[in-house]
């Protein structure tokens, strides 16, 4: 295909739609264990407290990818970009498959995650197609794709565990992104960017960016809040749901199937913040994420009634953590455009962190303190968030 056209031009939508499903598929690894936490390990032999490794390790690489992997997006061709990290990706997963003990396991997950960061290379990607008054409704619509593959995979891992073993997971994502690669090496545009700064240069400018950007850091913190209360809940949920519901892997696929609904926000988020609302609805995710999880705390017993809170909290939740994640990632495309993929890395590194905090302190809180210390500790996040909020609140209104 030719070089990347003007982007005074819309995106097309066959083209929207398949960096959609891409970014969807490729930030999945980062999930499926998730809710396997119990069987991964039992099987090779982790002990509760430390499971929350599981997930933390993938999120840690994915850190590390958007530290120094996203940047190089303003460095080269995306395109040749994007199809190495998903290369990484399929030697982790085979990794997973065939691996005989825990360092082993926990080393392939690190690795799912550095590659994973195709995706992040591929959301700033689609801004450049898109004119400046359609962006936040493009950010919005692959970010749905994205969201989408973060809540099917908890569902799909549980079903396939169910019938097939853990192992059959990984097994079919390798495929799946076999042939996206393939997919996405021939039908993705060129995008060669203009640099101005060698790559050790690159990664340096990170933390001048970050320092002379106070919107990145407030933007990052609001999400690494609510990305950590949001990956603590579904850390701790399934060991939740099979002590006190009794229910299967089947019957934690269908309650984290019913979360999915939350990604509705993030396509409305989108189109409302392109309207001028983003520092309105910053607030509300923020509080509606707080008053989700406060409910999960106060839910007790294991009646249908105390699942069904359980279950609207998890939609509430994602909503809360899925919209903000639109806003923030908005705002931070309108910062400039040769610098998007190293602020696009910087945002997500943070806030990622977050996540890696939220699962790794869920583990741990729930094999020491049960799922009332968990809770506390996934209400405190967002109410932190919400507390820094309000200094953005006493400022003059805006877009950002």
């Amino acid at each position: 295909m030719n070089n990347l056209q003007s982007k005074e031009k819309s995106i097309p939508n066959w083209l929207m739609f398949l960096l959609a499903a891409a970014c969807g598929l490729i930030v999945a690894n980062l999930y499926y264990a998730q809710t396997l936490i119990g069987p991964i390990s039992s099987s090779i032999g982790i002990p509760l407290g430390a499971a929350g490794l599981i997930v933390t390790l993938t999120q840690v690489g994915y850190v590390v990818g958007l530290l120094f992997i996203v940047p190089l997006s303003d460095l080269i061709e995306n395109r040749r970009l994007v199809t190495a990290s998903l290369v990484v990706v399929i030697i982790a997963l085979i990794g997973t498959i065939f691996a005989p003990n825990t360092a082993t396991f926990l080393i392939s997950a690190l690795f799912i995650g550095i590659g994973s960061v195709a995706a992040q290379i591929l959301v700033p990607y689609a801004t450049f197609l898109a004119a400046d008054e359609q962006r936040g409704r493009v950010v919005g619509n692959v970010m749905s794709g994205l969201l989408l593959g973060i809540m099917f995979a908890r569902p799909l891992a549980s079903l396939i565990t169910e019938y097939w073993g853990w192992r059959a997971v990984f097994i079919l994502s390798a495929i799946v992104i076999i042939l996206l690669a393939i997919v996405l090496s021939r039908a993705l545009p060129q995008r060669k960017p203009t640099p101005s700064l060698q790559y050790g240069a690159l990664i340096r400018s990170l933390g001048s960016l970050l320092k002379a950007t106070p919107i990145l850091r407030r933007r990052a913190f609001y999400q690494a809040c609510l990305f950590g209360s949001f990956s603590l809940f579904w850390t701790v949920i399934p060991l939740r749901l099979t002590e006190y519901f009794h229910l299967t892997q089947q019957g934690i696929a269908l309650f984290a199937l019913a979360g999915v609904a939350g990604a509705v926000a993030a396509p409305i988020a989108g189109r409302l913040a392109d309207r001028g609302l983003t520092k309105l609805l910053s607030g509300i995710a923020i509080a509606v994420s707080a008053l989700a999880f406060l409910t999960a705390y106060l839910v007790r017993g294991d009646s249908f009634a105390a699942l069904t809170l359980l279950l609207v909290a998890a939609i509430v939740l994602d909503m809360g953590v899925s919209g903000n994640l639109v806003l923030g990632q908005r705002v931070i495309y309108s910062l400039g455009s040769e610098m998007r993929g190293r602020l696009n890395g910087l945002f997500m590194a943070i806030f990622f962190i977050g996540g890696a905090v939220g699962s790794f302190l869920g583990g741990w809180a729930y094999a020491y303190g049960g799922w009332a210390l968990a809770s506390l500790i996934g209400i405190a996040l967002p109410v932190l968030a919400f507390l820094y909020y309000l200094t953005e609140a006493k400022q003059p209104s805006g877009n950002a």
